[in-house]
């Protein structure tokens, strides 16, 4: 029974990791998508 909970443990901790790391990947790349995008909208309202 000890192992089977240590394996559910180690399962559960490297999905929640494995989901924390992608979701700040994405969270960044949004975030960099939209800087971008108002970047280039501000220089297409200042021409």
């Amino acid at each position: 029974m000890d192992d089977q909970i240590r394996t559910i443990l180690i399962i559960i901790v490297s999905v929640s990791i494995f989901g924390l790391l992608l979701f700040v990947y994405v969270k960044n790349t949004i975030r960099n998508k939209i800087n971008k995008l108002v970047e280039d909208e501000k220089k297409r309202k200042s021409k």
